[in-house]
């Protein structure tokens, strides 16, 4: 356990810090998952406003350094490719 001021300090801001990290990535993937419903779906159009609306959230995420920037730019490649492919209406 923190025996001075200062590691005290510290762990009460690593919770908060997390707290907002975890809030954030969760509200990343729920993004995520929407797209992915609307690929499930064949719908391309719903597919591609779905991404357009997760894409910020991602991004966001990557600035305020929850996950790396790479893991992002993955992530959006292959929601796009699988859009892509996907029959157009």
């Amino acid at each position: 356990m923190a025996n001075n001021a200062s590691a005290r300090k510290r762990i009460r801001q690593t919770e908060r810090r997390t707290e907002r990290n975890q809030a954030r990535k969760a509200r990343m993937r729920t993004f995520i998952k929407k797209v992915e419903a609307a690929i499930a779906g064949g719908d391309r159009t719903a597919a591609a406003e779905a991404l357009r609306t997760a894409q910020p959230e991602m991004q966001r995420a990557a600035g305020k350094g929850v996950i790396h920037d790479n893991t992002v730019a993955r992530k959006l490649s292959r929601l796009s490719a699988r859009i892509k492919a996907l029959p157009t209406a």
